[in-house]
């Protein structure tokens, strides 16, 4: 099927393009979207007729993308989830979770806007894409911990925190206070 796109679709054609799309693809998304117009000559001329005030108004929704881009730009996320012992999650982040984190740190993101590459089912940091508009895009750091505590030591290293390292950084901080325990009886003394 053969639609006329009234605005740029990733990895599709821009605005303007006449494309050919499987039907299925256009009936299900592009058509009740509004993305595009089936290729029909009437749809042409109306097209053309309205290609100014399209590309106007896609000019202003892309301005304000680019506005919220600025403020979303490298924004981080805590999401706290269960795992067991190895860091794998028990279930997986999806975009609704991370659309939700969005929401709640102040910005308004719809789970559509969310581009997940691969699925997050482990512990640690993941760059995510937040889409924008179809010219507009950025990233955040998402942060999926079992605890805000285990977050903060989580940015800090700049990846996963096993077990182990907990228990590492639990000796080390042991170890400091019976070290000043010592030294605080040796004064005394």
């Amino acid at each position: 099927m053969e639609v006329i796109l009234l605005e740029r679709v990733e990895k599709l054609g821009q605005m303007g393009q006449v494309v050919k799309v499987r039907a299925g693809f256009a009936r299900n998304y592009l058509l009740p979207q509004k993305k595009a117009l089936r290729a029909t000559k009437t749809n042409l001329e109306y097209f053309q007729k309205q290609r100014a005030s399209l590309e106007a108004a896609n000019l202003e929704r892309r301005k304000d993308a680019e506005y919220v881009a600025q403020k979303v730009d490298g924004v981080a996320v805590v999401i706290t989830r269960q795992a067991g012992e190895t860091g794998v999650l028990y279930g997986s982040v999806s975009s609704r979770d991370i659309a939700d984190a969005l929401t709640a740190a102040g910005f308004s993101v719809e789970r559509q806007q969310v581009s997940i590459d691969q699925p997050i089912k482990t512990l640690g940091l993941f760059r995510v894409r937040i889409v924008l508009h179809p010219e507009v895009s950025v990233h955040v750091t998402v942060n999926v911990a079992r605890s805000a505590e285990e977050a903060e030591l989580q940015a800090q290293r700049g990846g996963m925190i096993t077990a182990a390292d907990l228990l590492d950084e639990e000796e080390e901080r042991e170890a400091a206070e019976a070290a000043a325990a010592r030294a605080e009886e040796t004064e005394e003394t």
